[in-house]
């Protein structure tokens, strides 16, 4: 079983017994940290839902805090006499992960869900295309745009004719 956590503004696949190394955590050394969990994988079953990942939890154990390489920052411009050497050592902490835990709602594989999806959509077909058709395609001449913003609203604009995106996300999802 893995998960992938975010942490310090970065995503992190980690394992029980993993250790990795991530930015500068409030926390002692010995002392266990949790994570939020973006996704989690058991053998055959996968959870994105938002619901099941409320219970799943992520456990770490603080090793240490250090100070990464030097990064050198160096500003220059020619025929002036203007140099500036700056240098960066950025704080991380080394975590060992102990427990990757799904919680009490258990897993329903995502496999299932879409296998059953098509199977409805092909026993439903009406006997006459051409009227539902046409029926279909005024309703997606007055759909929402159903793409997704940063910050997990959606997209307010109406959809193009003949594409479920409007005219600023057809081309970034469709072409």
């Amino acid at each position: 079983m893995y998960a992938v956590v975010s942490t310090g503004g970065k995503q992190l696949k980690v394992e029980k017994g993993t250790e990795a190394v991530v930015e500068r955590l409030a926390a002692e050394v010995g002392q266990t940290v949790t994570f939020d969990v973006l996704f989690v994988a058991d053998g055959e079953s996968i959870v994105v839902d938002a619901d099941a990942l409320a219970t799943a939890t992520v456990t770490a154990e603080v090793l240490e805090h250090f100070r990464g390489d030097k990064a050198i920052v160096f500003k220059f411009k020619k025929r002036k006499g203007y140099k500036r050497l700056k240098g960066h050592r950025q704080e991380h902490t080394r975590i060992r992960v102990t427990d990757v835990a799904l919680g009490a709602g258990g897993v329903a594989p995502k496999k299932a869900e879409k296998a059953k999806a098509p199977a409805t959509k092909v026993d439903e077909k009406p006997e006459k295309p051409g009227a539902d058709e046409a029926v279909s395609v005024a309703e997606a001449a007055v759909a929402q745009c159903e793409a997704v913003k940063s910050d997990g609203e959606r997209c307010g604009n109406k959809a193009k004719q003949g594409s479920k995106y409007c005219g600023v996300h057809a081309k970034k999802y469709e072409g």
